[in-house]
């Protein structure tokens, strides 16, 4: 597939990148993606949650009242589930949410959102990305330019660059990566992609089979 390379202010620069098929252009794999997107929000959850049983609470272990004819549940001492103030039953306690997923699945699975992306033409191809301060007005302005302002767009850089991370920070929507911080749920999460010259060859070198 061949797209168009423009600048910010989005003109026509007369050159074209070729993506590579191997990498924008696959059979979409469904369930992969569901696996990395299933980890990476996964590991987002903190698993602090937490609350005290019956065996963490300070009372008294006397049988308060009589095992039948209460007309209600089995009472123990007051620390029981059954009872106001006592411990929770089947609570909450820390946990880790994380789960090993191999380095071929999530490879696959970033290829496949790529692929939808670049299926449903929302990958834009810019030459280059870079302001000399930071300026909220410079992305709002390319954002306009390129006729995305509206679209949710996700910004992939290959290298870092800390003007364009601070211009972006404040808009609801935007999104800026590198290739290494790429991920299959920020690739779905977005509308449509802004990639660099240097990003797509970056991405081709990482993802290549």
């Amino acid at each position: 597939m061949e797209l168009k390379v423009v600048n910010i202010k989005g003109e026509d620069t007369g050159k074209t990148v070729s993506l590579n098929d191997a990498v924008f252009g696959i059979e979409p794999n469904d369930h992969a993606i569901y696996l990395d997107v299933k980890q990476y929000l996964a590991n987002q959850r903190q698993g602090t949650h937490s609350s005290k049983g019956r065996s963490q609470l300070s009372g008294s272990t006397r049988k308060l009242g009589k095992q039948k004819g209460g007309g209600g549940a089995r009472p123990g001492d007051i620390k029981s589930g059954v009872r106001v103030g006592g411990g929770r039953m089947f609570g909450p306690t820390p946990r880790d949410y994380s789960f090993k997923l191999n380095k071929k699945v999530k490879q696959l699975a970033r290829k496949s959102a790529l692929s939808y992306k670049a299926a449903n033409n929302l990958i834009t191809v810019v030459d280059s990305i870079s302001f000399e301060t930071p300026k909220t007005k410079a992305i709002l302005a390319m954002a306009t330019s390129l006729q995305i302002a509206d679209k949710k767009p996700l910004i992939i850089l290959a290298s870092a660059n800390k003007n364009v991370y601070l211009s972006a920070r404040n808009l609801k929507g935007v999104g800026v990566v590198t290739v290494s911080e790429l991920n299959t749920y920020g690739i779905l999460n977005a509308k449509t992609l802004v990639l660099t010259e240097e990003s797509v060859l970056a991405i081709e070198q990482n993802f290549k089979a």
